[in-house]
């Protein structure tokens, strides 16, 4: 995902193609469809896939970081999207979670390290990342897999670190987060 609407990706050949679609509704269309077609085309998946729709601005979230976010989260049900099940996007309130405090589901946890402020992200989290084998009685049949469009409307991160020439010396800048955190945003806290 790229400003002005681009979107920049390499096929199996390492060939580079760039497109650029004419609405931002647009672009964040094909990075849907990319991400639903990476799970439909995986044996098995065992981890949270996700797509970044938009990038968003300032420093990735890591764990201990707070947000607020507006969500839907849908049932991946034959190959593509189910019914919605949850979305506070036209309610008044935010959700606010610390990350990494266990409060939410561990796919969500994982899928959203690196996010920034303004960003959205499409998640497709496996069963064993959700809610497993006991679902959600009435709203998550057991052994699901979900969709989750999330957005990242506020951020107060833990510490914002720089050193003595004002460059930032953690990973939290890189284009290309890590899903896993790194342990140098840690240290001392």
């Amino acid at each position: 995902v790229q400003p002005n609407n681009y979107v920049t990706f390499y096929d199996d050949q390492r060939q580079n193609w760039s497109i650029m679609f004419e609405s931002e509704k647009a672009a964040m269309d094909f990075g849907k469809q990319v991400c639903i077609a990476k799970c439909n085309s995986s044996p098995a998946l065992d981890s949270v896939l996700y797509q970044d729709l938009v990038l968003g601005e300032g420093q990735g979230v890591e764990g201990g970081d707070s947000l607020e976010i507006a969500y839907t989260g849908w049932l991946f049900q034959n190959n593509g999207l189910g019914q919605v099940f949850d979305s506070n996007v036209n309610k008044d309130k935010l959700l606010r979670l610390k990350l990494g405090s266990g409060k939410v589901i561990k796919g969500w946890e994982e899928g959203m390290v690196g996010m920034k402020k303004g960003g959205r992200r499409y998640l497709i989290i496996p069963p064993a990342w959700a809610y497993g084998a006991q679902g959600v009685a009435g709203r998550v049949p057991p052994d699901s897999t979900l969709v989750f469009e999330v957005e990242v409307r506020r951020v107060k991160l833990v510490k914002e670190c720089s050193g003595s020439d004002g460059q930032s010396v953690s990973s939290r800048d890189s284009p290309a987060p890590s899903p896993v955190p790194n342990s140098d945003g840690f240290s001392g806290d």
